[in-house]
Order: C-alpha cells, then structure tokens, then sequence
C-alpha cells in the first residue's frame, strides 16, 4: 500500500495538468478547440525539440538495448496477429482492422509516456526506440492499407503501390521522427553543436510535458467521456489496451527473453499507455470508425491514468 501511494505521489503532477486541461474546458476558461493549438505546439516544436536535444547528449548504446526491443516487437507483433484474426471473425474490413490494431498495439508516446517517464524514471530515453517502431514501421503500414484499401470495398480502382509511398513519405517526414533522426545523427557523427543551441531545445523542450498534457486535457474535457459503448469492439479494444497488453509485454519480457531490471520497467510502462491520438486523426481522415477510435483514445486515455500506479507498483515486485 505504501508503494502505491508512493507512485500515485510520484505520477500526481500528470494528473494535474491533464485534469487542469478538463477543468479549464469544461467551466469554459478556454475554450476546447485551443487544444489544437496546444497540441500543434507540442507536436511539431516543443517535444521535437525535447526529443533532438536529448539524442543529441545520450549514450545510443544503452538506448537500443536490442533484446528490449525485440522483445517489445514480439508483443506488438503477436498482438497485431491476435486483433487481426478477431477483426476478421468479425467481419471488419482491411481499413477496420487495421485501426483496431493500432488501437492495441501502438501508445501514445508524446503526450503521456514522456511526462510519466521523466517523473518516475527521470530519464525518457528508453522511449525513443519504440517511437521510431511505432512511426517508421508500425504507423506506415496503417496508413499504407488505409491509402492503399477503398473505403468501398466494390471499388476496383486502387492505386497499387501508392499507399506505400505515401505512407512511408508521410510517416518519415513527421517532426518527432526527423526530430529523433537529427539527434541521433548529430550524436552518431559527433557534430559540435553550440551550447548556446543546446540551451534553446532545452529550454523549448521543457514546455513539451507540460502543454502536451494540458492540452490532452482541454480536447478530452471538450469532448467529453460517453459511457455508451460506439461499436461493439470497443469494450474488449480498452480492456486488452490498458490490461492485455502491458501483461503480454510483461510476460514476453520477463519469461520469453528473460528481461529484468529497469529494462522490464521500461516494457511494461510503455506497454501501459493508453491508445495515441494519431488513432483519431487517421480515423476522421480515412472516414473509418471514427466514433469508435473517439471513444478508445478518451477512454484508455483516463484508463491508463488511474493504472499506471498499480502497473508501476507490479513491476517493482517482478
């Protein structure tokens, strides 16, 4: 009990922020739709800028513990397997499965994992390989068979090949992974960077936590959180997100590749986010389930927040 408390302490300054955002939106302080403008700030300048500097400045080698990651693949992998097969029993088409599959198995990085590592492991660089797993492997494929697949399935007129490219033009070209690409290259070649530059990135980037959460805050707080369910996926889509999955990383972690240590920690935290919010963009923008892809990024998103006190406490004692 003691260490929960210490954890629910420890994670406070997140539920803060985030539900600042909700306050301030619901009692209309500032209005919802600012949220963009937030989220935009943090998206394309604040974290970027976070995410280069401190690439920049880490050791890569202990960044890209390649067991972690394979290990972490694997969960995602098996879990993009097991949705798929679900989805097809079911009945959904390419473009609904592959948003229930990013639903399960991708996290959102940016707004939540970020400030939850740098409070409770007070070093975030253990995030940076699953971004670019996330972005540069797991997001091209979604967009390829969103760009790729008809919204009607009778329509023949595809476009072979061009979903591909452009999925992998758009998933390169975000700021986080040109972000990530510039650190690393600077640091891989050793480039003698001004401190001067250091301490603008440093100084951008210490808005990112906080702006990224206020801002999840304002758009969930105008949205607000239905308990109905949208689809009839979406219960069981929650349920494995913010449960099944941090357990699958777990035990594939610990018993599969015999993981332990702040890299089984560092696993199963990222496991435990909640849904990202690219969910509900790709949804709105391929007109796929968008109800539903609302509804799972709220709902994991608040999920997520009060669980991760208890995920923090499980892998102390693992």
């Amino acid at each position: 009990m003691t260490n929960l408390l210490g954890m629910v302490a420890k994670l406070a300054p997140v539920v803060f922020l985030f539900a600042a955002g909700v306050v301030f939106a619901r009692r209309r302080i500032i209005d919802a739709s600012v949220s963009r403008a937030f989220s935009e700030f943090a998206f394309r300048f604040a974290i970027p800028a976070y995410l280069a500097g401190s690439l920049y400045t880490a050791d890569l080698q202990s960044i890209f513990n390649l067991p972690a990651l394979a290990a972490y693949t694997t969960t995602a992998v098996v879990t993009a397997g097991a949705v798929a097969c679900v989805g097809r029993w079911r009945g959904g088409g390419p473009r609904e499965i592959a948003l229930r599959i990013m639903a399960a198995c991708q996290v959102n990085t940016a707004y939540v994992a970020l400030p939850v590592f740098a409070l409770l492991f007070n070093d975030v660089s253990p995030i940076f390989p699953v971004i670019l797993l996330q972005v540069c492997v797991l997001t091209t494929v979604v967009i390829a068979v969103m760009e790729y697949t008809p919204s009607d399935p009778t329509d023949l007129d595809i476009p072979v090949g061009g979903g591909i490219r452009r999925g992998l033009i758009v998933a390169l070209t975000t700021p986080l992974v040109l972000a990530c690409w510039a650190g690393i290259a600077a640091n891989i070649a050793k480039v003698r960077v001004p401190q001067s530059i250091l301490n603008c990135l440093t100084m951008a980037g210490a808005a990112a936590s906080p702006v990224a959460l206020f801002a999840l805050g304002l758009h969930l707080g105008g949205t607000g959180l239905r308990l109905r369910s949208a689809d009839r996926d979406e219960y069981w889509l929650i349920g494995f997100k913010c449960v099944g999955f941090p357990l699958l990383a777990l035990s594939i972690a610990h018993w599969g590749f015999r993981i332990g240590g702040p890299w089984l920690a560092y696993i199963v935290m990222i496991a435990a986010m909640p849904s990202p919010q690219n969910l509900f963009i790709f949804a709105q923008t391929y007109d796929t389930d968008v109800d539903l892809a609302a509804s799972v990024v709220v709902k994991t998103t608040v999920l997520a927040l009060v669980l991760l006190p208890i995920w923090a406490v499980v892998i102390t004692r693992t």
